[in-house]
């Protein structure tokens, strides 16, 4: 934990902490530089391993079953994960270029962020990206606006959150009990969805505040550490490799 800055959040009393209201309405959009794509990525190289048919969901319509081109996609931890492309692509050429893109960003995850990906649904459309399942979903659309904007790494760390960490923590007790201490929310959205969103909303901040402090203000991290000082220790608690992040 680190201490200081902890006890420095505890003592910064802002108009926020009065009111009880969220600081931030969505936590992706709040610094487009926690992550960038200049940070290292841990995928290794990627295969195509035919066309097959894959139960896959699609958010213009629902789930589908569709003759998607397949990819393997391998990391250097030794992690495979099996890329899905929608036949819309058309084109293996073009598909490939697609699964690699979002292998490498999927690289760039803390590898326990990883641990549960085990496809990743790659569709064209501007529709909301999603974690769960096992997996990672991609609207091609919607990821090349949010990579214009420089969100699109925030992103992944949030959908990511959903597929490796909800399962274990949104019902733990002693993320109910931070989650009760703290009596505040990260977010409207968090605060809005919390049993939904409220880890996923709340890692990346503390992914932000803790491990990349040097990527935003000074202000912002006390206003993180304040807001939710004892979700902040329960991530800490959990020892989580987080060392691709060590300065």
């Amino acid at each position: 934990m680190k201490k200081l800055f902890l006890l420095l959040a505890l003592s910064f009393i802002s108009i926020q902490s009065f009111c009880k209201e969220p600081p931030f309405w969505g936590t992706i959009f709040i610094d487009p530089n926690i992550v960038t794509d200049s940070d290292p990525s841990a995928f290794k190289s990627i295969s195509f391993k035919g066309i097959g048919l894959r139960e896959m969901y699609d958010r213009r319509s629902s789930w589908v079953n569709l003759q998607a081109f397949l990819f393997e996609a391998q990391f250097d931890d030794g992690s495979i994960i099996e890329m899905q492309v929608n036949p819309e692509f058309n084109d293996q050429s073009i598909a490939e270029i697609e699964a690699k893109k979002y292998a490498w960003l999927i690289g760039q995850l803390p590898v326990f962020l990883r641990k549960d990906i085990k496809t990743s649904w790659i569709h064209k459309g501007i529709y909301d990206l999603g974690g769960g399942n096992s997996n990672i979903l991609i609207h091609t659309g919607n990821a090349d606006k949010l990579e214009r904007d420089g969100i699109l790494e925030e992103t992944l760390i949030h959908e990511a959150s959903h597929t490796s960490l909800d399962s274990y923590h949104a019902n733990n007790h002693a993320w109910l009990e931070a989650q009760s201490k703290d009596n505040n929310f990260i977010s409207n959205y968090a605060r809005d969805n919390p049993l939904r969103e409220d880890i996923a909303e709340s890692f990346l901040t503390y992914l932000a505040a803790i491990h990349l402090s040097d990527r935003i203000s000074f202000e912002m991290k006390l206003l993180i550490l304040s807001t939710i000082p004892n979700r902040i220790e329960y991530f800490e608690n959990q020892n989580f490799d987080l060392s691709q992040y060590s300065r």
